[in-house]
Order: structure tokens, then sequence, then C-alpha cells
């Protein structure tokens, strides 16, 4: 393996090599080494519902007695499709493996219903590995972003880009009327949690309906905001809506699901003699045992009071960083979106996300993520996130506290 690892972002853990895992249950794993750890990255939100949860395992085991793909539906597809209305309510979906496969089938939907070419994405967004957003603001204007490997056009050809927020830029943009759909998450995450600021999203609902773009809402790392994830906790109203990563508590699994207006649309652009060679779906997208995973994950896991247990345990994480930062006088900042949270090393929240960008110091966020490991805590790689399981416990959280004084101590 290059570097060592089966995907090569794994070189990025800090340290000379990553660990690599014998077992995880809950909100702890152990290495090859038999070493245990608190794990507050739980594998980027795709383990957000803690490691090996016995409902999904049970579900999954049941799952693989009976088959894992057929290319055909099962029954549980029907309950699943109704929760998502439900949680969401967009009244139709359809599934995909990754969320950047249902961000990509969206956009091409978007462009196919709209005839027009180009998407809008926010700076320094996060959508997975879509091409189009892989696109940031310079100088210069749009350009490719740093480390953007083999880009296939330049995303100024694609994409339109503005900043988090800068709504009379969203206004201009649009204006344009060659934009298909905008994609953006409803907080940012992946640049450190970037909040919209009150009115922000009616600003955008509003200029998308008004320029005849379609607003998509990714909700794959923002579904930690409730069971609805920040779409139903803020009533936002999506034309379409995308998530993955935690549905079926880490087995492969993503959804799309679009509003009456949209499905009609779909339907009649699409032809049944084509839709198999349309560049939409995948072999094993809708698979018996994905969507059983995501069954006992929206039924058993990912409910209600998960959310009322872990939301508040994030909190309590956030003041205990909140209160060290205080004690010694650093320039840092934390900020929460419902069980997940995140300090920052700069003294005010950001506003989008090239002020957060300008913000990242990668010798100390490699500082601080080996001082947690080495002492027994997991954060996530890219960013200082936390994010809290129904498994964490509040003497997790404490003990977090106390590593992130003893790291923070040395540092001063």
């Amino acid at each position: 393996m290059p570097g060592g690892v089966p995907m090569h972002w794994m070189v990025k853990w800090a340290g000379a090599f990553p660990l690599f895992v014998e077992a995880a249950s809950g909100a702890t794993f152990t290495d090859v080494d038999g070493h245990d750890y608190l794990d507050l990255c739980l594998g980027d939100t795709g383990a957000m519902t803690g490691h090996a949860p016995p409902a999904t395992v049970q579900a999954i085991t049941d799952q693989l007695q009976r088959g894992i793909t057929f290319m055909l539906p099962t029954e549980d597809s029907l309950w699943v499709t109704e929760e998502l209305s439900r949680r969401f309510g967009l009244p139709y979906w359809q599934t995909a493996l990754t969320a950047t496969d249902a961000n990509r089938f969206s956009i091409r939907l978007a462009r196919h219903v709209t005839g027009r070419k180009k998407i809008l994405v926010f700076n320094w967004c996060y959508h997975g590995t879509v091409d189009e957003t892989f696109a940031t603001l310079t100088e210069h204007g749009i350009a490719p972003r740093r480390g953007n490997v083999g880009p296939p056009v330049h995303p100024a050809e694609t994409t339109r880009v503005v900043e988090f927020n800068d709504i009379p830029a969203l206004r201009r943009e649009l204006a344009h009327g060659d934009v298909a759909c905008v994609l953006t998450e409803p907080v940012m995450t992946n640049i450190g949690i970037v909040h919209p600021e009150p009115g922000f999203h009616d600003a955008l609902r509003d200029l998308t309906r008004h320029f005849g773009a379609l607003l998509i809402y990714d909700e794959t790392h923002t579904i930690c905001s409730g069971p609805g994830g920040y779409t139903r906790e803020y009533d936002l109203e999506p034309d379409i809506l995308t998530i993955g990563k935690p549905i079926a508590s880490g087995i492969p699994a993503a959804v799309y699901g679009f509003s009456e207006r949209v499905a009609e649309r779909i339907r009649s652009r699409l032809a049944v003699d084509t839709a198999d060679t349309g560049g939409i779906g995948g072999t094993l997208a809708g698979n018996a045992l994905s969507v059983a995973a995501m069954k006992a994950t929206l039924q058993q896991v990912l409910t209600e009071e998960a959310f009322d247990y872990t939301i508040p345990l994030a909190a309590r994480w956030a003041a205990g960083v909140s209160d060290v930062i205080e004690e010694f006088e650093l320039p840092w900042h934390v900020t929460q979106l419902g069980c997940r949270a995140e300090y920052w090393f700069c003294e005010r929240h950001p506003r989008n996300g090239g002020e957060a960008a300008r913000a990242v110091d990668h010798d100390l966020d490699r500082y601080m993520h080996l001082a947690c490991l080495n002492r027994g805590i997991l954060m996530t790689p890219f960013h200082n996130m936390a994010l809290i399981s129904p498994a964490t416990t509040a003497a997790d959280i404490d003990y977090h506290t106390d590593v992130f004084r003893e790291c923070v101590e040395g540092l001063v």
C-alpha cells in the first residue's frame, strides 16, 4: 500500500504512522498493540452511532443470512423512505452508497431538469469528492483548491463560488442565470463549524427560487443537529437533500430526497429505456444489506432519545474546552453544533470558510492531535472536532477536558 495505508489521506494522522485497529465498541477502540482509546473522531461521522450498535449489528447479521444484494427492492426500503420523509419533509427518495454519489447524482439531475451547466458552492465547502466542489476563491477569481488532484476541467467552467453568509455575492452570482443548483451544508463543518448568520437561509431560499436554481442541502455532517438534521430543527425548505455516512451505522449507504415539484420535473425528463445509462445509480446502490442497516439505525439508534443524550454531552465538552482556553488566555474559540463541537485557533468565530481557512495552523493541529493520541484520545485528523455518540459518557467528556488542559499547559 502506498504510504502503508489503504486510503492515501490516512497518512495525515498525527505521528509517524496511523494506528491499526483491532476492534471497536461504542465510543472506544483497541489498537493491534492492545492500547485502548476514547474515540471522538468516530469515523469523521461515519460511526456517529457509536461502533457496532447492537440493533444494527443484529439487523446486518439477519440480512447477511438472507442475501446481500439483488438489484431488486426489499420491503425495508418502504419503511426507510417513509421515515426519511417524516424526518426531513421531502416526499421522494433514492439510494446511493456514499454522500459523494448522492451529491453527484443530485447535481446531474439539477442540470438535467434546469438545462443549466453550473453549480454554486461556498468557499471551503465540503461535499465528499465531487469534482465541481474543489474550487476556491482567489484574488484572480475561481481556482482549483490547494491539493486538488487531477481536476478534469478548470473549476471556473463548472462552478461559481461565494463566501458563506455573503448574501450580496450570492445574489450577484445567481443573477447570471446559469446556475442549476446551490449545493451547501446548512452549517459549514469541515473548515471548522461556521454557523449561518440570522436571515442567511431565508435569503438563500428566496434567491434560489427567484433565479430558478435548485437548493440542495447536504446533511451528512449536520445530522448531528437532531433526528431530522438542521433542516428539521430550523424548518428549512430544500429542493433536494443528501445524507450519507452515519445513517447505516457505518455500512456504506446514502440517500437523496427531493420535493414533489422536483420529482415531477425528473419524471417528465427521464425515459425508462435509458434509465440504466444516464450516469445515475450503481449496481450496489440500494442493496439489501445497506437498506437493512439504514432501517435499524433510523429506527433504534439515531433516535430522538439518542440526541437528547448526546447534545448535552457535546455542550459539556465545549464548556470544558472553553474553560481551559479562558484559564490560559488563549486566542482560540469553541463552537458547537448539536452533538458535534470543535475548537479553532482564532479568537472570533469565522463568518465564512475563507476566514476559517486563514486561521488554520497545521503544526498546532498536529501537536494537539498527537498529544491527545498519546493520552488515549482520538480526534478527527483534519481539524479539532469531537463527535459524541450515544455510547459516550460524561466521564469520557471530563477525561478529555483533563487531557486538553494537560496538552495546553505543556504547549504554553
